[in-house]
């Protein structure tokens, strides 16, 4: 079938959604559509009233991990969010009365400064700096498990203003959380179902038979694949599996690390080109602290690029619109050349 012809349904065994694949969207008239994006304006290389610049180090909270580079001087530093959702607490306070319950937002929120460059995306650093951010992430993963009260990690980067963003300093945040989402405590049922089921991981087997299908894989390596899910939420949405199974991500080693710092570089390269520079949110995904055991959860990264907005259409029904098949993100994504892509532009 061409995924152009007409509006097709299609749906994620892993996220349990339903998605339109609707092309002609792209056409119908907009009194609101610019037809060319504004370029992001021009930072300098560091802003002296910046709190993530060198030399502010005392505007931010205690730091927590840092990586150097050869000369000492810090490039990858984590520190408390000066602005918590949740901090750390001794007691969760739990109250109910009728139907009303709430509990204190017991966990950490932390920043993760990417880089001493005030005007750098993570799509112009180079890779062994992107591996250097990972490896924080995965030393800050590890030792908040171990707080009390901890259910779920996520860490994510709000790439531009409406991913969410409010500082242009690249950063990313980690939050640690003394509950399970609805979200994710739905997506574990779904996986522990489907492995009762069928005796496998379910993310294991989207990731096979996306890679028998091939026509949405971006690319494929040693330790992960890239792919474009079959039902997209949204054009050029990514996920990133590791093709070992692993239930979270501070079971990930260094040298996945650095193969994953490539595969990240490359895919924000190729986003940047093929989509006009968007604003984007990562994701890491992870089983719930305790359930690690569960082998059916299986780690992964999302991309989601901000390139449409969420209408009346996808509130009242939780379903997305997509104008662009997952098929022809992927195409567009997979034409872009990215040979070379590991020098840095620093």
């Amino acid at each position: 079938m061409n995924p152009l012809a007409s509006p097709e349904l299609r749906y994620n065994p892993i996220t349990l959604d339903w998605v339109i694949m609707a092309a002609a969207r792209e056409r119908r008239p907009d009194d609101f559509h610019k037809a060319v994006p504004e370029p992001r304006p021009t930072q300098p290389p560091f802003n002296e009233t910046c709190p993530f610049c060198p030399g502010n180090e005392k505007q931010t909270a205690q730091e927590l991990v840092r990586e150097s580079d050869p000369s000492g001087t810090w490039a990858v530093r984590a520190f408390a969010n000066k602005f918590p959702a949740f901090s750390p607490t001794p007691d969760l306070h739990r109250q109910a009365h009728d139907s009303f319950r709430s509990m204190a937002a017991a966990g950490a929120h932390e920043v993760v400064v990417e880089h001493p460059r005030h005007d750098l995306a993570l799509a112009d650093m180079d890779v062994s700096h992107l591996a250097a951010i990972l490896r924080v992430y995965r030393a800050r993963y590890m030792e908040l498990k171990k707080a009390p009260h901890v259910r779920g990690i996520v860490i994510f980067k709000n790439h531009g203003e409406r991913a969410g963003s409010s500082l242009l300093h690249p950063h990313s945040q980690i939050i640690a959380a003394p509950v399970v989402s609805c979200q994710v405590r739905m997506r574990l049922h779904e996986a522990r179902r489907f492995h009762e089921v069928h005796g496998e991981c379910l993310y294991c087997s989207t990731m096979d038979d996306e890679l028998k299908a091939g026509e949405r894989i971006v690319e494929t390596g040693n330790s992960f694949t890239a792919f474009v899910p079959y039902a997209s939420l949204s054009p050029y949405h990514l996920w990133i599996f590791p093709t070992t199974h692993a239930p979270s991500y501070d079971s990930i080693t260094d040298a996945q690390i650095q193969e994953l710092a490539g595969v990240l570089k490359r895919l924000l390269v190729r986003l940047r080109t093929a989509a006009g520079d968007p604003d984007f949110n990562i994701t890491i995904r992870s089983a719930p602290v305790g359930e690690e055991s569960a082998c059916c959860f299986h780690w992964y990264i999302a991309i989601v690029p901000r390139l449409s907005h969420l209408a009346g259409f996808e509130l009242g029904s939780g379903t997305y619109i997509n104008s662009l098949p997952s098929e022809v993100s992927a195409e567009n994504l997979r034409r872009v050349q990215v040979e070379g892509v590991s020098a840095s532009v620093e």
